[in-house]
């Protein structure tokens, strides 16, 4: 693993990018914000916490699913991957490099998120090890479906509109936002075909908002191997 060109790759195209588009910040936490006022609007208050913890997990799954036109981009336009094969860059390490610049692009959202969570008194400090586990599971999953999307699209101006709507559809129809035992379980399994549902109910979980739900500690883990060796497969540099 070339951890010198994962740290410097992640470290530009993921902090260093805050500071050059303060716009797609603000984009990025649009949904996530809005959702959250409607839920306390709605509900007066009554499933803030609830929305609050939701936004950790919406915020970095929005991000790197709708990052999927980047990589589309940077393959199809820019030929970067092309740029790797004679170097010793393999393809996971240029997955892992992204993945990290989209964990590291969530930052502004998890920063305020937590701010949110010390206001309403809804941390501890083992929910918060757990949270971090969950949410590192969660990008490289969500990450993993980009990849999959990038290298399946054979132009880049398809990719934009499939990304908006994986982006909505993965993350708002799950139970981010709402308690998980407000839908039938059936609902849920189905839903948990998404990583987000199960990042969710682990998460809503460990800050006791909700029964903890063990079977999805496990999908969650499933998924997120299974979608990383799938993006591995369809993320090859053309000697492979």
């Amino acid at each position: 693993m070339n951890l010198k060109y994962v740290g410097l790759m992640a470290w530009y195209y993921g902090l260093k990018a805050i500071p050059r588009g303060p716009s797609y910040i603000i984009a990025a936490l649009m949904t996530p914000l809005s959702l959250l006022f409607i839920v306390f609007i709605i509900t007066k208050g009554e499933l803030v916490k609830f929305a609050i913890v939701g936004g950790f997990v919406i915020t970095v799954a929005s991000v790197a699913l709708s990052s999927a036109g980047d990589a589309a981009f940077m393959r199809l336009q820019l030929r970067m991957q092309d740029l790797y094969v004679p170097t010793r860059v393999s393809p996971s390490d240029y997955m892992l490099a992204l993945t990290l610049s989209y964990l590291m692009f969530s930052i502004p959202g998890i920063a305020l998120y937590s701010i949110l969570g010390v206001i309403f008194h809804i941390f501890n400090i083992i929910a918060i090890f757990v949270l971090i586990a969950v949410l590192v599971l969660l990008v490289i999953a969500t990450s993993s479906i980009s990849f999959i999307i990038s290298g399946m699209i054979k132009h880049v101006r398809n990719v934009w509109g499939i990304a908006a709507i994986l982006s909505v559809a993965m993350t708002v129809l799950p139970p981010t936002f709402y308690p998980y035992n407000y839908i039938p379980r059936y609902a849920l399994y189905v839903l948990s075909i998404s990583p987000v549902t199960p990042a969710a109910v682990i998460a809503q979980s460990i800050f006791h908002l909700s029964p903890m739900l063990l079977l999805e500690v496990p999908v969650l883990i499933l998924e997120t191997v299974v979608l990383f060796v799938l993006a591995r497969f369809l993320t090859r540099w053309r000697e492979n």
